[in-house]
């Protein structure tokens, strides 16, 4: 019931920061208000509900590849069999969030061209760091005399990691989901310097006529995606694990 009551909530609450997104006379009325009629401030080549829509779907896929790869990535390095790779593939994470993602961005432009493809590409390598990093703490977390006792009843390696291992790991684990997935929300402001859409168009538009009015719509509505993705995953969290 808790559960159900947490998805109904947050639900209700994104329908409203939707319904927000697409009250255009009213985000109008705001940016001149705030910033007068000239130049005039609201972008108007698409609208906000279909930027927020656009930018929510970047940074979405690039959670999903995040969540394919790096869950069973950190899982596999803690087992007897990827242990030998644990340090490596731990400064490989690490090292797709020391490069800055404008320059990822460039870098994959060669390959990929303009478009899309290259901003998943630089999401996928900013976000893994905290899924990964996470997982491997709350699985390196476990107590050993835990799993002495789950051998000692018989699991082995496969039903000791279900049973034992993921959900004494699984608040770990599920804060690193949250803080990629915000960090991806965040960054996907960046994908109109390679030619895909999102919030980014407003602010990227407006730093480059000038205008504030452009950059404050695109910026306000990043900030409230990133802020609604931080609560409801954050409510989620303390609804699935309230041990934690």
């Amino acid at each position: 019931m808790k559960l159900a009551r947490a998805l109904i909530k947050n639900a209700l609450l994104w329908a409203a920061l939707f319904g927000l997104f697409a009250w255009q006379d009213g985000w109008k009325i705001l940016l001149e208000t705030l910033m007068g009629r000239n130049p005039p401030p609201l972008f108007n080549r698409a609208t906000l509900l279909q930027l927020a829509l656009e930018h929510i779907s970047l940074a979405g896929l690039a959670m999903l590849g995040v969540l394919i790869v790096g869950l069973p990535l950190a899982v596999w390095v803690t087992r007897s069999t990827g242990k030998p790779f644990l340090s490596l593939v731990s400064s490989l994470t690490a090292l797709g969030q020391t490069f800055p993602p404008v320059a990822v961005l460039f870098l994959a432009l060669p390959i990929f061209g303009f478009g899309s493809t290259s901003v998943y590409l630089a999401l996928f390598l900013y976000g893994l760091l905290p899924t990964v990093s996470s997982t491997l703490v709350g699985l390196s977390s476990v107590n050993e005399n835990a799993r002495d006792a789950a051998r000692g009843m018989g699991m082995n390696e496969g039903q000791m990691l279900v049973r034992l291992e993921l959900p004494l790991a699984l608040p770990a684990v599920l804060a690193g989901l949250r803080t990629s997935f915000v960090l991806l929300i965040a960054t996907a402001a960046l994908a109109p310097l390679v030619g895909a859409g999102g919030l980014g168009q407003p602010i990227i538009a407006g730093l480059s006529v000038n205008n504030l009015g452009y950059v404050l719509e695109g910026a306000v509505a990043v900030a409230l995606l990133a802020l609604l993705a931080d609560y409801t995953l954050r409510d989620l969290e303390r609804t699935i694990t309230p041990w934690a």
